[in-house]
This record gives C-alpha cells, sequence and structure tokens, in this order.
C-alpha cells in the first residue's frame, strides 16, 4: 500500500477540482521551518539575517510574534509584529473595501414589437431609473409565432427606448436576435 504524499502541488488540487483560493495565512513562531531568516524591526528597519532561534528569541522578549512574510526568499523574510492585531486590522481593512464595492446587476425590461406608447414609456421610465442607480439594463424584444419574420419592428422598438434614454446610457451590446428574442444590453454612461 502506498501513503498519499503530505504535500500535494496546487496543480494537482485543481485537477481534483478543490478550493482553488490559497490561505492567506502567514507562518508564525515555531512554525516557521527555515534555520536563518532575514529579519525586519516592528518600525521597518533591517535587522539583518540571523539564526531562527535568536530572532525567535528576540521576538519573545520584545512579546511580539515572529511572522514569515516572504517565505519564498532565501534567507526567508521575517518580520516581528503582534500578529493578532495585523490579523484584526487586516479583516477591518477588508470589510471596508466590501461596504465600499459596488455590484452591477442586470435588470431587465422586456417588450413586445407591437407594444403600445404609454407602455413603452413606462418601460423605458424604469430602464432609464434602472441607469442612474448604477445598474446594467438587458432590454428584450419577445416575438411570438410569426411576429418574428418582423424583427425590423423590434428594432424600431429597440432604436426608440435607446433615443428615449439618451444621454443616461450607452449601448454595450448592440440588439441581437437569439432565437424568438431581440436582446440589447445597455450599460449607465460614466
Amino acid at each position: 500500500m502506498v501513503c498519499p504524499p503530505l504535500f500535494i502541488p496546487v496543480a494537482r488540487i485543481k485537477e481534483r477540482g478543490g478550493d482553488e483560493t490559497i490561505s492567506k495565512e502567514l507562518r508564525t513562531n515555531e512554525a516557521i521551518r527555515a534555520r536563518e531568516v532575514r529579519l525586519i524591526g516592528e518600525d521597518g528597519e533591517q535587522l539583518g539575517i540571523m539564526a531562527f532561534r535568536d530572532a525567535f528569541r528576540l521576538a519573545q522578549e520584545k512579546g511580539l510574534d515572529l511572522v514569515e512574510v516572504a517565505a519564498q526568499a532565501r534567507p526567508p523574510v521575517c518580520r516581528l509584529m503582534d500578529y493578532g492585531r495585523y490579523r484584526y486590522e487586516q479583516q477591518k481593512r477588508d470589510r471596508e473595501a466590501r461596504k465600499k464595492q459596488k455590484v452591477v446587476d442586470i435588470k431587465e425590461v422586456k417588450m413586445r414589437p407591437t407594444i403600445e406608447q404609454h407602455d413603452f414609456e413606462v418601460k423605458a421610465k424604469n430602464a432609464v431609473k434602472f441607469l442612474e442607480e448604477g445598474d446594467k439594463v438587458k432590454a428584450t424584444i419577445m416575438f411570438r409565432g410569426r411576429e418574428v419574420v418582423h424583427s425590423d419592428r423590434g428594432k424600431t422598438v429597440l432604436d426608440r427606448l435607446v433615443e428615449y434614454i439618451g444621454e443616461k446610457g450607452v449601448i454595450e451590446r448592440p440588439a441581437r436576435l437569439e432565437g424568438r428574442n431581440m436582446i440589447m444590453i445597455l450599460s449607465p454612461k460614466q
């Protein structure tokens, strides 16, 4: 019986369909496996190359953690820091970044080629509102039965929509017939 290897390369993990995210955890204190390390002090100054046990002793004397920040370097680069506080601040920064990011949704406006004027205006006002909120708009013209033969009528409805929207949006993907639907995507103007 052959034992599986303890270290599985990332490429093999991807082949197996495993999790493709790489952990952001850094090695600290006793988990560092190097004999000697390049040490950086807590305020960023270079302390030079020294044996791991000397660097670890220095970190313990100062009440800090020894954190491996560049494992691929020769020798590995380690830093003296309060690792718990560093992780807390990193999580706080990540939360703030997630709050500030805007997720762009695609809102859909469905119409028929024989749409009446008032119905068209209601749909067009909704499209303008979506664009002003920063969302993309997917304008769909649905054809039933033999209406698909007259796809030019659907194109004129989409052209009227673009004219109605005016400067609030731009055409991201022009009108195109896909099966029984004609689809056009509009995005908000920057």
